[in-house]
């Protein structure tokens, strides 16, 4: 009789710290989730504040799109000429936060 009772404690002991031990990973995996959650809500603020600067420092150049993902930024349009497109890239390249600009930027014709 008292090695039933030993082992039916040593059973709900053992129960017990498997539920602690779950619930303890299982909380860690909702925080790393809404961290994750909060960095990609933080990338999005910054790639929006990107295009902003962006567009501000080129707003004479109303044809020019621009379009800023993962702090990648697309710049789009026809421009007058080349001198127009390479000025663009060089503003938009200065701005802090931006990995890399890519340039979907057209010569109108005349």
């Amino acid at each position: 009789m008292m090695t039933t009772k030993l082992i039916a404690r040593l059973m709900i002991a053992t129960a017990l710290s498997a539920a602690a031990a779950t619930g303890t990973a299982f909380a860690a995996g909702q925080q790393d989730a809404a961290l994750a959650g909060a960095a990609k809500t933080s990338a999005a603020t910054s790639d929006e504040a990107i295009t902003s600067k962006i567009k501000a420092s080129l707003a004479d150049q109303k044809q020019i799109g621009v379009t800023t993902a993962d702090g990648v930024v697309t710049l789009s349009g026809a421009v007058a000429n080349t001198d127009v497109g390479t000025k663009a890239i060089q503003v938009a390249s200065a701005v802090p936060g931006v990995k890399e600009v890519k340039s979907e930027l057209t010569v109108a014709s005349k």
